[in-house]
């Protein structure tokens, strides 16, 4: 299975201006900048969608964990946090932010068991370099 994604930019790194496109098109031309990635314009930019990405991508882990050991999943809610030092131009880390619904019959030291697997089995943890940390809210 392949996944693709486009992106076009023309002009200077401050002045110039981009669109990012994906296979499902579900972006669409989506306008990158400057200002949306270094500041607070309008559209998107790569860190923003890498942390897309992880929350999506762990959410779904952990909801397959959970099936897997045959447990039906509640709602679940993934903020993923992209830290982006602006002195080195590196991500140095992402924190994950789950919320859970208590299920019946599973302990919360269960639960974040679980979670902790979805963390580091996750595709797009695989898939990063960097440290990935995880707080669980289980109620």
């Amino acid at each position: 299975m392949k996944r693709t994604a486009n992106a076009h930019w023309n002009g200077t790194l401050q002045e110039g201006k981009g669109e990012i496109t994906t296979q499902s098109t579900i972006l669409n031309k989506t306008q990158y900048s400057f200002k949306t990635r270094f500041a607070d314009g309008v559209g998107t930019n790569p860190e923003e969608l890498i942390a897309a990405a992880h929350a999506g991508c762990f959410t779904m882990a952990v909801g397959a964990a959970l099936s897997q050991a045959g447990i039906t999943p509640g709602d679940l809610t993934t903020d993923a946090i992209l830290d982006l030092d602006m002195q080195a131009l590196e991500i140095k880390g992402i924190h994950l932010e789950l919320k859970a619904s208590l299920i019946d019959g599973v302990d919360e030291a269960k639960f974040k068991e679980v979670a902790e697997g979805a963390k580091s089995g996750c595709i797009v943890s695989k898939a990063l370099s960097v440290p990935i940390t995880l707080n669980v809210t289980y109620a």
